[in-house]
């Protein structure tokens, strides 16, 4: 199955980074997985059984979800033996952003935590249902811990805008809800609090600034509302474990020099 760069598994399933020589084919196995490849402006979705072999060599991402992991979420949709309807979709702006974060996050990996990476796994699957599965006649959010509509356009709302002078309270009232209801709602559906929430996207985004070259470090902390350079270098510091300039430099090392394959 081609040249395995990384592989990473938890409760949400296994992820896999892998380059393919064009016609290989990588396997979906007994698993819902979804493909984002390098290079393709599109999603591909394999369910159980199916195989996709790319065109051209390729670096790809495969996200063998977990079937327990789906349901917990999504029951409805999840709940079927192949639960995707089409074999891909084009790629929409989101879930590039969060493809390229993921992969270089996934690369980067003495870096990633294992809370970070279920934040954005959870982030993909909430895009993939939204923006692919919604035009299926089934209800679509029934049995789903996301099945509060106010959360879900919380969630678009600070997505819209990953900033850290977002004020929590104006979110709340724009959606609904007290502060209070808001902050035990959002914990239940989501697993995080909001800011927590809001400081992962705001790390995703600076991970994907950082990582592609766009801007210097001090315009991605004006970017994400931080006053000042040092701030944000202290915020990405405690989040990531290094400074946005080390992690910047490990992106281009990792980028460049030749992996040893993962078996």
């Amino acid at each position: 199955m081609g040249r395995i760069l990384r592989v990473l598994e938890g409760r949400f399933g296994r992820l896999v980074l892998a380059d393919l020589a064009a016609a290989e084919q990588f396997e979906a196995s007994a698993v819902p997985t979804i493909i984002l490849q390098q290079g393709l402006e599109e999603v591909v979705f394999l369910n159980p059984g199916e195989a996709h072999a790319p065109a051209t060599a390729a670096r790809l991402l495969a996200f063998h979800a977990s079937g327990e992991w789906l349901r917990a979420g999504f029951p409805a949709l999840f709940e079927e033996a192949r639960p995707f309807p089409l074999p891909r979709e084009p790629i929409s702006p989101r879930i590039q952003q969060l493809a390229e974060a993921l992969a270089v996050d996934v690369l980067n990996d003495r870096f990633l935590s294992t809370e970070r990476i279920e934040f954005m796994l959870q982030e993909l699957m909430l895009s993939i249902v939204e923006t692919y599965l919604a035009r299926r006649a089934s209800p679509l959010w029934r049995g789903s811990r996301f099945e509060d509509t106010r959360i879900r356009r919380a969630l678009a709302l600070l997505r819209a805008h990953p900033n850290k002078d977002l004020n929590m309270d104006h979110v709340a009232s724009q959606v609904g809800l007290s502060r209070s209801r808001f902050y035990d709602l959002f914990q239940l559906c989501t697993g995080f609090s909001p800011r927590a929430y809001l400081d992962m996207l705001c790390v995703e985004t600076a991970i994907s600034r950082l990582s592609s070259g766009r801007g210097k470090i001090g315009e991605v902390a004006a970017e994400l509302g931080f006053s000042a350079q040092s701030n944000f270098t202290r915020f990405f510091l405690n989040q990531v474990g290094v400074p946005p300039s080390e992690y910047r430099r490990a992106t281009t090392d990792v980028g460049t020099r030749p992996d040893k394959p993962q078996r």
